[in-house]
């Protein structure tokens, strides 16, 4: 199974960047997917989940009414589109593969993605 997500980089506060995850040797529409990140110094933390059809959806207060996590299950892709950046948002940012919406939100996950880093600046 690999998670490859894509799309990180620099970006001014105020200002948008979208992820995305791709997923491989995984049948990808049975699995709930979130998105978890970890700042310096700082244990890693939920951002978002959705649900294997797309139809729940669950934020971290942080970054609810500025991301938005949605799913393509013909692409097998993850998406994770973050508006009105702050400089906090900074991370390293990385999906996840797992089962029901709680168990994500958990981070109880069954595959890890690689990294993409998300830097803000002030």
């Amino acid at each position: 199974v690999q998670l490859q997500a894509s799309g990180g980089g620099l970006a001014q506060a105020g200002g948008s960047l979208r992820l995305s995850c791709a997923a491989s040797e995984l049948t990808f529409s049975t699995y709930g997917m979130g998105w978890f990140r970890q700042a310096p110094g700082k244990e890693r933390e939920f951002v978002a989940a959705i649900s294997w059809g797309g139809a729940s959806t669950y934020y971290a207060d942080s970054v609810k009414g500025r991301f938005t996590i949605s799913r393509d299950n013909a692409k097998t892709t993850v998406y994770l589109q973050m508006n009105s950046l702050k400089p906090e948002d900074t991370a390293v940012y990385y999906c996840a593969a797992g089962g029901a919406l709680s168990t994500v939100v958990s981070g109880t996950v069954a595959y890890w993605g690689q990294g993409t880093l998300v830097t803000v600046s002030s």
